[in-house]
């Protein structure tokens, strides 16, 4: 069952008050458009068959007119044999065919206001459909959001990015030990030799390239 009646409901429509109580927004402004869509189809469809409608009217009253001419000149050719009561049938004739054509040309002059009501209709559904597919990729836009804030505090929550933090204080802890265990070889001693200063310094690259391929891994994990 459609939401909407009519095109008159779909005019008259608040959007604003039909999401707010939707308890699935994204879901009801869907089916708004959905039907928007093929109220907009009917529309249309009437509006091209009332335009076919009165081609062919104006097509019957040109027969018509024709017709009004030709019992016209019977008229006037029995007239001029003296033939009053057959002129007489003639004009009768002509004044059927004109009559018909009167009352087409009414229809016609109907189904022009009818068209006219159809072209409004159109044009305030299409405005409609338009504002409707606007909210639509606001929800959209909203509801990605909120999803990747939610998957961002996920993240931050976990107990793997917890956990990746406490290694961090462990490496910091270590480099410390390094620097201390360093700082105190030297205390007293004689100075270091070429080859102990180069593996400290290969001591001291390995735990700073283990560091950063932790941090590496944990922004690549967010």
């Amino acid at each position: 069952m459609g939401i909407f009646s009519r095109t008159r409901d779909i005019i008259a429509a608040n959007f604003t008050d039909l999401l707010d109580k939707a308890e699935d927004p994204a879901k009801m402004i869907r089916m708004i458009i959905l039907e928007m869509e093929e109220t907009l189809v009917e529309v249309r469809a009437s509006a091209a068959r009332t335009i076919a409608d009165q081609k062919e009217m104006r097509r019957h009253i040109a027969k018509l007119d024709k017709l009004q001419e030709s019992w016209t000149e019977k008229a006037e050719l029995a007239l001029s044999k003296d033939r009053e009561d057959l002129a007489k049938a003639a004009l009768v004739e002509r004044q059927k065919a004109g009559d018909m054509a009167d009352q087409l040309t009414a229809e016609i002059t109907v189904l022009d206001d009818a068209l006219r009501a159809s072209e409004e209709d159109i044009a305030k559904l299409q405005k409609k459909l338009t504002e409707a597919r606007s909210r639509q990729n606001a929800i959209a836009t909203r509801l990605e959001s909120a999803n990747n804030r939610f998957r961002m505090r996920e993240v931050y929550n976990s107990g793997r990015t917890q956990e990746a933090f406490s290694r961090f204080d462990v490496l910091d802890r270590r480099v410390d030990m390094a620097e201390g265990r360093a700082e105190a070889a030297g205390l007293g001693a004689a100075p270091k030799t070429l080859e102990e200063e180069i593996a400290e310094l290969k001591s001291s690259e390995k735990v700073d390239a283990e560091l950063a391929a932790l941090k590496a891994r944990l922004n690549k994990e967010a």
